[in-house]
């Protein structure tokens, strides 16, 4: 299949751009500085784009048939210039792929996002949401809901603290709100993310990721 990563140009994104080519599929790889990735594959394309610019979405998004979005800030202070920093580039996805007919859509998330939030130590929660990064994740269950609302085959992924350790492979994976592992490393995320482009198991639901 061919895939296309919205922020593939580091971290969990350009893992699941290197997972995807190792299993087979198409890839273009997506971002403001794609050449960043560092790697050489007969079906890897870079594009250079931008995920807050319709345009620039739009142009990506046709040919393919899953759209995995990785894309964030790289500092507090891109939500700071842009508080809708994740739901506004993701809006644009959507918009982009009813237009060319493109279901598939893998979103990155967290998990303390929407019905998960209990899932999260009362004080930790309290700290993070509340408080550190309470922009960011008031701007995933915008982006949440968008997705959720959106009429494409969604499934939303949401890890607990990223790490970056190799791929365990053992990870736990629940549709319920039940409580997972609180980390698991990007290579870990990045292989569930390429898993649920392929296969249907996941579609219409968030899945708690941890390991």
């Amino acid at each position: 299949m061919q895939i296309l990563v919205v922020g593939a140009s580091q971290g969990t994104g350009a893992l699941a751009v290197r997972i995807a080519l190792a299993k087979g599929h198409g890839v273009t790889a997506f971002a403001r500085t794609p050449e960043k990735l560092v790697l050489n594959h007969p079906k890897l394309e870079r594009v250079i784009g931008d995920f807050h610019r319709l345009a620039s979405v739009e142009a990506a998004v046709p040919g393919h048939d899953a759209v995995i979005v990785t894309a964030s800030g790289r500092s507090l202070r891109a939500f700071k210039d842009n508080p809708r920093y994740f739901s506004q580039g993701t809006g644009y996805v959507i918009e982009a792929m009813k237009k060319s007919g493109v279901k598939r859509l893998v979103v990155l998330s967290a998990i303390g996002t929407g019905d998960s939030r209990p899932l999260l130590n009362p004080i930790v929660g309290a700290l993070m949401i509340g408080f550190l990064l309470k922009v960011p994740y008031a701007d995933h269950e915008r982006q949440e809901q968008q997705v959720q609302a959106s009429g494409l085959d969604w499934v939303i992924a949401r890890p607990g603290r990223l790490t970056n350790g190799p791929a365990k492979g053992r990870y736990v994976k629940k549709i319920a709100i039940e409580a997972v592992s609180s980390s698991i490393s990007r290579a870990d995320v990045a292989g569930f993310l390429v898993e649920a482009c392929e296969v249907p198991t996941w579609v219409g639901h968030a899945v708690q990721l941890g390991g």
